[in-house]
């Protein structure tokens, strides 16, 4: 009978952190049927004040216009052609840093804006993420995104899902007593491994998509795809704008206790690869005809 008291009762726990925040539909569907469904669950009680400074973050920034940089080899192209898993793989060092800054994409929020707020340190900058079994090219997202909207106009009617799961925090001590994320280089594959709650969380996301995907092929012209950023993001706790959600926080000395924002993203930063890893399975689907039934 305690086993299933505890069961009912740790049920009702995750009911209660699984909070769904918000339903990002990238572009009407009429030009591009593709929605972006991002799956927030920070379980954190933050106060008034704090809330109002740790908004969920937008995972997909659709302002950005500079030139692409493309693979270097045949190699790499065929590589688009082939089945990859994008969520395995591991952080390699980039000397060519991001494709953008604070200053030529003017929409990025202060808070995420680190170099801006004077954050010193810009080696978090100088990381792509390299999957296992194939190549994830860099690419601007505006003008990938025109392409593929001219693309899609001319083609049939249909709708495509994408599922983004959640990215856990990186607060090193409570995050309303003066935690801190003051790592500055990502974890190793394998240093890191994901806290027993958010491994429930992730596990709940994945089995409910998988459930979603299955119920959804009744519907013609239908698709659902996991955008499966935790394990990833959980490699990159150098990554968070940490005391620098605010410009300059020692500016006056290092007082007794900063806010730190541990939980969302510098711009530029890790989450620009959710971009890249987005664009590559909607580049996949245009390649692959819709189901018909």
């Amino acid at each position: 009978m305690r086993s299933i008291n505890s069961f009912k009762d740790q049920s009702l726990f995750l009911t209660k952190k699984l909070l769904p925040s918000t339903l990002h539909v990238l572009l009407p569907t009429a030009l591009l049927p593709i929605a972006l469904l991002c799956l927030y669950f920070y379980h954190l009680s933050l106060t008034s004040s704090s809330v109002a400074e740790l908004q969920p973050p937008s995972p997909i920034t659709s302002h950005l216009s500079l030139s692409a940089s493309s693979p270097s080899s045949a190699g790499k192209e065929k590589a688009f052609e082939k089945p990859c898993d994008y969520f395995n793989g591991k952080w390699v060092r980039d000397k060519r840093g991001p494709l953008y800054n604070g200053t030529t994409c003017a929409t990025v929020k202060e808070s995420h804006n680190c170099i801006s707020n004077g954050r010193r340190d810009s080696d978090y900058l100088y990381w792509r993420w390299k999957p296992n079994e194939c190549y994830l090219p860099r690419k601007a997202l505006r003008t990938t995104l025109n392409s593929i909207i001219e693309r899609k106009t001319a083609k049939g009617n249909g709708i495509g899902v994408i599922v983004r799961t959640f990215s856990p925090s990186h607060f090193e001590g409570d995050w309303n007593k003066g935690g801190t994320c003051s790592k500055t280089k990502p974890y190793r594959k394998g240093e890191k491994k994901l806290k027993e709650m958010d491994a429930k969380i992730r596990r709940i996301e994945i089995e409910e998509i998988e459930d979603a995907k299955a119920k959804a092929k009744q519907f013609r012209g239908f698709r659902l795809e996991a955008l499966d950023v935790t394990k990833l993001a959980l490699l990159r706790p150098d990554g968070h704008p940490g005391a620098y959600m605010n410009p300059f926080p020692f500016v006056n000395g290092v007082s007794e206790r900063v806010q730190s924002d541990c939980v969302h993203w510098c711009l530029p930063g890790p989450i620009d690869t959710w971009n890249e890893i987005f664009l590559e399975m909607v580049k996949k689907w245009e390649k692959q005809p819709r189901r018909e039934e």
